[in-house]
């Protein structure tokens, strides 16, 4: 599943750095290329997409006899030619997340650059409440290029994973789904939900692979669509069992948890975790559970700050 792995992928290919040759899906080298160019490229030919395309959403809107709930994009020409565009839809929602050059394995560009990711809910889930980067996500989904192509799947049944080890504009996209209700027993060994939330999520290459494409089906800085059905989520979901809700553990709020880690600068190149995945965020060597308050029953109840520094015990090595 080439979706969940993705930030693995990144990690070896940062490490090997410039000993990586970048091959596109015909064979030939790709040479780096700036940021802020592929985001105004990439920009301009999902637009264009969202602009030329429409989806299903009469299916959605008034559910045929046998309708599958599936949503299907077509291109607006022809007898389709009076379709409202995805881009014209109000179930669309857009979302900007800003990206730096130094996060994507360039350290000398210095660039930061505004993304723009795109959402489309087809149906909205019928559970109030929706995932955050930080929770376990159970859903089904697709990986298309902008011109059809499949490139990734999940299989038809559910699956559970956290939505930050995915790629950014993944999680983030999913935040704008309520869930359905469920699981229910099949009774030959599958489950399935009611009422969950339907859609698409579109995304620069910069929220997505970018350089570090997982395969040849996939070409260097795509952009891409990922067609999903929100099944359920876990609130307050704790990926490293610290004690802290991984939410919260997005220190700069920008959406990305990969890129809060206190002590980084304490740890191996090759070992190196972020917050929402090391035990002791700030390398004391004392667990993180035990510099947070908790309840009687183990849940989170808040952050302690012994010195009264204004940093928390959990964040502050210097006790």
């Amino acid at each position: 599943m080439k979706l969940r792995n993705a930030y693995l992928l990144i990690a070896g290919l940062l490490i090997l750095g410039s000993c990586k040759n970048d091959d596109d899906a015909i064979g030939e080298i790709v040479p780096p290329r700036l940021l802020s160019e592929v985001t105004e490229e990439d920009d301009a030919e999902i637009i264009e997409f969202l602009k030329t395309h429409f989806y299903n959403e009469d299916e959605f809107e008034t559910p045929p006899e046998g309708f599958d709930f599936k949503i299907r994009f077509d291109t607006i020409a022809g007898e389709n030619s009076t379709k409202r565009s995805i881009y014209d839809s109000p179930n669309l929602i857009t979302q900007t997340i800003t990206v730096d050059s130094e996060d994507l394995g360039r350290e000398d560009d210095n660039e930061v650059i505004d993304q723009t990711l795109y959402t489309l809910v087809a149906r909205q889930g019928v559970v109030e409440g929706k995932p955050t980067i930080g929770d376990f996500s159970v859903l089904r989904y697709e990986g298309l290029l902008l011109d059809g192509t499949l490139f990734d799947a999940s299989t038809n049944q559910p699956i559970r994973f956290n939505l930050s080890s995915v790629v950014q504009g993944f999680g983030n996209g999913m935040k704008n789904f309520q869930t359905g209700n469920g699981p229910i027993e099949n009774g030959d060994g599958t489950v399935s939900y009611e009422g969950y939330g339907i859609g698409a999520i579109f995304m620069p290459a910069a929220l997505a692979y970018f350089d570090s494409s997982p395969n040849s089906d996939v070409p260097t800085y795509s952009p891409l669509i990922f067609k999903v059905d929100a099944f359920s989520y876990e609130p307050d979901s704790d990926l490293d069992g610290d004690g802290i809700p991984s939410i919260l553990e997005d220190l700069n709020g920008n959406g990305n948890l990969n890129d809060d880690n206190t002590d980084i600068d304490l740890e191996s190149i090759f070992a190196r975790s972020a917050n929402h995945n090391d035990v002791d965020d700030d390398g004391d060597g004392i667990l993180t559970i035990d510099e947070i308050e908790l309840d009687a029953d183990g849940n989170f109840v808040g952050f302690l700050d012994t010195d009264g520094d204004g940093i928390p015990d959990h964040l502050d090595n210097d006790l």
